[in-house]
């Protein structure tokens, strides 16, 4: 029998997800999956969004379909996703103004510490699982210093890069908002359209934009859920081979020093970063704060430490 969560666990984990979520290298599946959530997610996503679900409409079999959906899991999680969102768009990014490179170093300990995690999920390692793991690593690194596109603006755009960053979401390494960056999207969806127009002017346009968005959301989750429920019940282990490339990969994206190679203009005029370059902390342009970064990161692999060891069942 599976232990139950607490509630209060969920929301302070769906938070977690959420201020990830918006951060751009860092992906939620991550923070999934080294709080012993993951592959519960990944059932409870198939599973509300299957047929199953039009038992909530049978009063007798009312209880017994929500509690299979994982009714109350996701309840508790997603709320606390909507939580953390909303504080990683006002919050988190204050603190990447101001403290970068900490937060940066942060981010690798953790996404380090929880590559050694999935690498200890794969009991053999075969051939076939080696290859997997290069080929992931390689694809995620590409990613990593890919060069953004400019992006458009019609809805049929916007609903299928609702459907590629949300599928983003359910691989650790591979962050949703890193893709919306490549596909030219971020600055669109989550500060023009979500924080801007809807969030705070309630701009019938933005919502409408926001809404389609989210549908390519749905979508893309539920195709994405069943394709990785499969792989991991067919090939587990070269399916863990493969994420914990995907996280080796993507460390270039949070290395804490990257010096700034081209700015574009946000929707005021205002100069934003938009391509990087990781750099070693003597030529950095500007304090490489050595100490704090170390002590960052080791922060962030000693808190997935910390969970994993928490999280262990005792016989």
């Amino acid at each position: 029998m599976k232990k139950k969560t607490h509630p209060l666990a969920l929301v302070w984990k769906g938070m977690a997800m959420g201020i990830a979520e918006v951060i751009p290298g860092v992906s939620g599946g991550t923070i999934a999956f080294i709080t012993g959530i993951y592959e519960q997610l990944i059932d409870a996503i198939k599973q509300i969004l299957s047929p199953a679900v039009f038992g909530l409409l049978s009063s007798k079999t009312r209880a017994a379909t929500w509690q299979k959906l994982h009714g109350p899991f996701l309840v508790f999680l997603l709320g606390g996703m909507v939580v953390g969102i909303g504080i990683g768009i006002f919050g988190i990014s204050h603190l990447l103004e101001n403290y970068p490179e900490w937060v940066w170093a942060f981010f690798f300990g953790l996404i380090v510490a929880s590559a050694l995690l999935l690498f200890r999920q794969v009991k053999t390692w075969n051939p076939g699982n080696i290859v997997g793991l290069l080929l992931a690593l390689v694809g995620a690194y590409w990613i990593t210093v890919a060069q953004p596109a400019q992006g458009n603006e019609s809805l049929v755009f916007v609903f299928f890069s609702g459907m590629i960053a949300i599928s983003a979401l359910l691989l650790p390494g591979i962050s949703g908002s890193f893709i919306l960056l490549l596909l030219g999207m971020y600055q669109f969806i989550l500060h023009q359209n979500l924080k801007e127009g809807v969030l705070l002017q309630q701009d019938p346009a933005a919502i409408l934009i926001v809404s389609v968005f989210a549908l390519g959301c749905l979508t893309g989750l539920g195709t994405f859920a069943r394709v990785l429920g499969w792989m991991f019940k067919t090939w587990h282990d070269l399916t863990m081979a493969v994420l914990t490339g995907l996280m080796i990969g993507s460390l270039n994206k949070v290395w804490p020093w990257r010096n700034v190679v081209e700015y574009r203009t946000d929707s005021q005029g205002v100069p934003v970063p938009f391509l990087e370059k990781s750099v070693w902390p003597g030529d950095y342009t500007s304090e490489p704060l050595v100490a704090g970064v170390v002590l960052a990161a080791l922060a962030g692999f000693a808190l997935v430490r910390l969970l994993d060891f928490s999280g262990r069942k005792k016989p």
